[in-house]
């Protein structure tokens, strides 16, 4: 399993991601003389957000573990990037969004082939330097001048998130910077280039000692659902709609939790 990473511009990654595809080979059809389905094979590309890294990478080593001719791409951004991404014609065969909003980005111009599917939840937290030399005890505390406080910017779902726990918190927070992925704001916190950010419950948890957590109570705090779907004329459909059926599956929702996300909704 290989990371593509979203850094060199959308039209170098849509290059890449072509080579890629363009190699794939797959089959959801009947192997000859026989009634079972034919062995998935080829690169699956997976767009993904961020905040999924971690749990994706160990989700798509098993994955590939069971079916040994697949090989697993992924491309972690912010969810807003990815989906503009999508609709820009990056070759795609699933789409894993943090917010339900920038999957809409891409439902709305027809370009997923199966209907979105929540497979997570997860919520805000803050995010401190190690120790919480600065006493940060809660929401309230960000609107402090004398913090520097990161968030992500507001079209990305863990800028969304902030904007709504800061809204439910009744609190102003100015931001120093403001990201384009929850990984920008946890760069930041973790070099000390600031005080605080807002970020996921999952962040804390895969940063843990490098990097202190302050909860946020469920009064102020905000929920997101993670939506994943495959997206239309994806080069490897077999075996992106076989990957949405393990993340949905019993295997993939206890490695989620294993990494601090939420069930989905009921």
């Amino acid at each position: 399993m290989r990371k593509i990473w979203a850094g060199a511009g959308a039209g170098l990654l849509v290059a890449a991601l072509a080579a890629c595809s363009s190699t794939t080979t797959s089959s959801a059809a009947a192997a000859p003389g026989t009634s079972q389905p034919a062995k998935l094979s080829g690169t699956l590309v997976v767009f993904a957000a961020t905040s999924l890294t971690d749990a994706f990478n160990k989700i798509g080593s098993q994955f590939e573990q069971a079916n040994p001719g697949v090989s697993v791409k992924f491309n972690y951004n912010g969810s807003s990037s990815l989906a503009t991404q999508i609709t820009q014609g990056a070759p795609a065969d699933v789409f894993a969004s943090a917010s339900p909003t920038n999957m809409k980005t891409v439902t709305a111009q027809s370009l997923a082939s199966t209907t979105p599917k929540d497979f997570a939840s997860n919520q805000g937290e803050i995010m401190t330097e190690a120790g919480n030399p600065d006493h940060i005890n809660s929401v309230a505390d960000l609107a402090s001048s004398s913090l520097k406080v990161v968030t992500c910017a507001p079209e990305v779902p863990c800028g969304a998130l902030a904007t709504a726990i800061f809204k439910n918190a009744g609190v102003t927070v100015k931001p120093v910077s403001q990201e384009q992925n929850v990984g920008g704001v946890v760069t930041k916190v973790t070099l000390g280039e600031a005080d605080a950010g807002i970020v996921y419950v999952t962040d804390v948890k895969a940063n843990s000692g490098k990097t202190t957590g302050v909860v946020i109570p469920a009064g102020q705090n905000q929920i997101t659902d993670y939506p994943i779907a495959e997206i239309k004329g994806a080069p490897n459909a077999a075996a992106a709609s076989a990957f949405m059926s393990y993340v949905l599956g019993s295997d993939g929702q206890q490695v989620l939790k294993s990494f601090g996300f939420m069930p989905p909704p009921a």
